[in-house]
Formats: structure tokens, sequence, C-alpha cells
């Protein structure tokens, strides 16, 4: 097996040991709160932002995980700093977070009586994630609206990060009945966009940046950045109400998402956005993002991608091991 390590319950132990019950109210009810931090030159970016969501996730589903904001942190860095060694320097880190309430009472006595929370923190190697990004870099994302709805804030409030995404699931596979590559787009009940299945989307009209207002979707840590970059380039940005009519209409289209943080749309409902390629607001906020952090991450993807192969031959010849 690897040398990785996960947090789980207070203790690291191997990938292959971190087990959760079959009675855990994440696999009962997806009852299960979570975050998914990156790394850039092995520092995490925003992590006290994703902690923070991560603790609101918590307090709407009242679960009182047993650690401060702070000594989670503490826990997250010394993860991270247990499994750097095992990859080459320059390799960038995948930080999720899971965080249940533990089996459920109805089975307490397996557990002598008394479940805990359920508490894991992982970290996964990005190269696995951003070499298979590589094409969606350099020729752009196709997004169409899917059938199925985001779920409207009266039911269940989008801004908690948790593992009932059910309607996520269903609109990756709506979009793959769509066309191959297709990223689908969910509307609120309302008809307006809500968002991606684990990604924010932003339209560009006459060099104003607008992307869906926070009531049905998820305020992403890599839609915020977006917004405060936007700020500091002093290009105009807005939260508002946007439908088909919009999208169609727009100069630029670009999507977020913590892992590959931004990627222009070449096509919207099967209509050329723009002249097809990255548009100048896109590329002065990824050039802009680049050096906030300090890595060229469409290179790095690249880079990645010639050497995934390798690694994935190194990586189950330590397993078959």
């Amino acid at each position: 097996m690897t040398d990785r390590v996960v947090y789980l319950n207070g203790e690291y132990v191997t990938e292959s040991a971190a087990l959760v019950s079959i009675f855990d109210s994440a696999l009962m009810f997806g009852d299960m709160a979570f975050e998914m931090t990156r790394t850039f030159r092995q520092q995490p970016f925003h992590l006290r932002a994703h902690l923070d969501r991560l603790y609101g996730s918590l307090d709407l589903l009242e679960i009182d995980c047993g650690l401060t904001l702070e000594e989670m942190e503490a826990r997250t860095l010394q993860t991270l700093e247990r499994n750097q060694p095992t990859e080459a320097e320059d390799v960038d880190w995948q930080i999720m977070h899971n965080v249940s309430r533990g089996p459920l009472p109805l089975y307490g006595t397996v557990f002598g009586g008394q479940p805990e929370p359920t508490v894991t923190i992982n970290c996964w190697p990005l190269i696995t994630h951003m070499a298979g990004f590589v094409a969606n870099y350099q020729d752009g994302l196709r997004l169409a609206v899917c059938a199925q709805q985001a779920i409207p804030a009266h039911l269940l409030d989008p801004k908690a990060k948790t593992r009932s995404r059910m309607h996520y699931q269903m609109a990756v596979l709506q979009g793959a009945r769509l066309g191959e590559g297709i990223w689908p787009v969910m509307l609120d009940p309302d008809g307006f966009l809500a968002e991606g299945p684990g990604w924010n989307v932003f339209l560009v009209k006459d060099g104003v940046i607008s992307t869906p207002e926070p009531r049905n979707c998820l305020l992403g840590v890599s839609r915020g950045n977006v917004l405060d970059l936007a700020g500091q380039l002093g290009i105009p940005a807005r939260e508002t109400n946007l439908g088909r009519y919009e999208a169609l209409r727009a100069d630029e289209i670009f999507c977020t998402s913590t892992t590959y943080c931004i990627c222009h749309a070449v096509s919207f409902e099967g209509q050329v956005v723009g002249n097809g390629g990255p548009g100048p607001i896109f590329q002065q906020l990824q050039a802009a993002w680049k050096e906030q952090v300090g890595l060229d991450f469409v290179a790095q993807a690249e880079a990645y991608a010639d050497r995934l192969a390798d690694w994935r031959e190194a990586e189950l010849a330590v397993e078959v091991s």
C-alpha cells in the first residue's frame, strides 16, 4: 500500500485502514458535511474560508464534531505535512474533510453504547485530477441546461456543503446523455441559472461580470475569489438572476471550482460563446489568479498529464509490493 495516511477520529491511519461504519449516518442519510481544498506550491489555498464554510454546514446539520475550527485547522496541516514526503515537491494536493454525526444511536451497542462523530481528513495528489483536465483548459467547456433542477433553499440550504447530493449526480448523468463532454447547468425553480454539479458559473456582457445570486447555489470559495480579483482589477461584477437568454447573449462564460480554479466555456446550449476562445475578461482573471498563487496551474496540469501514466504505474507497483 502507499505511505499516505488519513486522519480518522483522532488517529492517523493508512488509507486502506480508514474505514467508516456501515451504520454511519453519512451512509444512511448522506448526513455529512464536507470540504475540498487544494494546495498551490504545497500550501493550502483559502483553507480558513473552506473550514469556515465547513463549520457553517455543521451548524446547519446540528453536528458537533468535537473539534474547534482552530483544532481542525491544526490537524489539517498535520495531515498534509505527513503526506507531503510521499510525492515530489512539485506535486500539489487535494485536502478533503468529511464530518458526520457518526453511527446512528439505534446501533449504539456496536460502539460501546456511545457513538461518536466521524471526522476524516485525507490528502490526495492532484496529479490525477489535473492531468485529465488539460483538454478543458485548451478547448473550453461545453455547457447545457439539464432537466435536473437545483434544490431550492427553502428545502435544503445550498450554502451548506453536504454529501446529500443526488441532484448533482442526476445532473451529471443527464449531461452525459445530452452529449459527450457536456457540462450540465442546473436551473433553480424560478427558471434562473443556479450552478453546475460542483462548480459555479459566470457570464460576461459588455465588460460586466454576472453570476447567479446566492439564493439557490453553493457559495463557492473560488466563486468568491473571482469576485475579489474582479474588484482588484477594477472589473464590475454583480450577483443577479440570470437565465438562458442572458447566457446565450453573453460575450464570455466561464466556470470556477476548487480543483481547476477557472476555465472558459466555448459553447452554451450548442451555440458558440463569443468567438469560441478565452475572452479578455477571463484572461485577465486567470492571469491574476496565477499571479495570486505564484503558479501557472494550466502548465502544471499539462506537466501532470505527461507524468500520469508513470505515476499510476508506480502507485500500482507500491500496492502490489
